[in-house]
């Protein structure tokens, strides 16, 4: 385990260089990195009058201080999860009355998200006040371009939850409560320009919380593995494998004991390392559906249950993924078929079995129906975005991709078999 820590480490420097700040008790680094972006920042923090958060506050005030930096007001309330509409623009809001000249985001995956997306409005809103106008790949730079705006007011990200790597990525999730439907912003233009993750801070996230994060990085890994082709899967396929092998390797144990720190240590450097891979390739299945899942499922466990099925529809085109796959699983305990004779869906199958143990080895659901809340409107709501133009990256970024015209044809199948957990369900493009 120390030779794959020292390996993600490595990956972490080639990726971000100096503009990143990660380990195990770096916490009080925070504000000279903010230094470097502005001399006014403005908080938006998680948890604001929690017990645990109060820890979070101290630091972070402290700093800050260390650094000569007087935040400009009271620290702002971080949104609900899986950032409501409504909760980021009452985060403009606020940023627009402090007008400083540096973010700081401080918590997970939820938070920051909806400080890019706020930060967005921030700069853009007046010309464009519909935050539909940014959702899709993108949009936000050719509205700054369009406007004459140049760029978003700096943004330092400090996670807190080893999950979603939106400390280091493009991607900002938004949710419309009204339909309960997820849509995306995929923009360079909200990339953090720094970012601090404590790894010990992580010590405080429950066994729930944990194995979510742990699944949704490794889903970022997955499917960026699976969708990849030519160079690009050759950059990719060392920083997922070894993404997917930290976390698959760890999450038990930080579950088991929140307090191991060599657990808390890779879990956080393997989502991480599924957050460069999401800025090397794009997610496709899992997340796409999860995004119609909002309302009765975490993002990383609706990722984590539809995976597996995914797995056996894009079997046939990701031989050689599924075999680096099954040694992971294997090594993991995860995996005790041997898988050296079988090819195509029925190794989709193996490796699809041995996520599900996976699942099951950390209490989560491998079947929709397990799921308190789903309906056949989740089938039909997962359909329907699935057809939105807005979140076609996701088709296109399939190993075996499907235009809209084909969706009920294939998706719908695969759907069925996760509402089930019958594999015999799912249709293989071409077979």
């Amino acid at each position: 385990m120390t030779d794959k820590k020292a390996s993600a480490r490595e990956f972490l420097r080639e990726f971000k260089g100096d503009a990143y700040v990660y380990g195990l008790d770096c916490s009080e680094r925070l504000g000279e990195l903010v230094k470097r972006h502005g001399a006014r920042p403005a908080v938006v923090m998680s948890g604001l009058g929690k017990d645990w958060a109060e820890q979070v506050r101290s630091k972070t005030q402290t700093s800050l201080a260390a650094a000569g930096l007087a935040p400009v007001g009271e620290p702002i309330k971080g949104p609900a999860p899986n950032a409501p509409r409504e909760d980021v623009c009452r985060i403009r809001d606020a940023l627009a009355e402090r007008d400083p000249d540096v973010l700081v985001a401080v918590g997970g995956g939820s938070l920051i998200d909806g400080v890019k997306a706020a930060s967005a409005l921030l700069t853009l809103g007046t010309e464009h006040p519909d935050i539909d106008a940014y959702f899709g790949v993108g949009q936000v730079s050719k509205l700054l371009a369009d406007t004459g705006a140049g760029q978003l007011r700096p943004l330092v990200a400090a996670q807190l939850a080893a999950s979603s790597a939106a400390h280091l990525t493009k991607y900002s999730n938004v949710t419309d409560t009204g339909t309960w439907q997820k849509k995306l912003i995929v923009d360079d233009a909200i990339v953090p320009a720094a970012a601090l993750f404590d790894y010990a801070a992580t010590a405080t996230m429950s066994r729930a919380f944990t194995s979510d994060g742990a699944l949704d990085g490794i889903a970022h890994a997955l499917e960026v593995f699976y969708g990849a082709k030519g160079e690009t899967l050759e950059r990719v396929r060392p920083v997922a494998t070894l993404a997917i092998d930290l976390c698959v390797s760890s999450v038990k144990a930080a579950c088991s004991d929140p307090a191991d720190l060599a657990a808390r240590e890779a879990l956080g450097l393997g989502t991480d390392l599924g957050g460069y891979a999401i800025m090397i390739g794009g997610t496709n299945g899992g997340h796409l559906t999860s995004f119609s899942l909002v309302d009765v499922l975490s993002h990383g466990r609706a990722c984590a249950l539809m995976n597996p099925y995914y797995t056996v529809f894009f079997a046939p085109a990701i031989e050689p993924q599924l075999r680096d796959l099954a040694e992971i699983f294997r090594g993991a305990g995860y995996l005790a078929t041997d898988t050296s004779g079988l090819h195509g869906r029925e190794l989709g199958v193996a490796v699809a079995e041995s996520m599900l143990a996976l699942s099951r080895a950390i209490g989560f659901p491998t079947t929709l129906n397990e799921v308190a809340g789903f309906s056949d409107a989740h089938i039909e709501r997962a359909l329907s975005a699935a057809k939105n133009p807005q979140l076609e990256m996701k088709l296109k970024n399939m190993p075996v991709p499907l235009s809209a015209e084909l969706i009920d044809e294939y998706m719908g199948p695969i759907l069925a078999a996760a509402r089930t957990g019958d594999f015999g369900l799912i249709k293989n493009l071409g077979a």
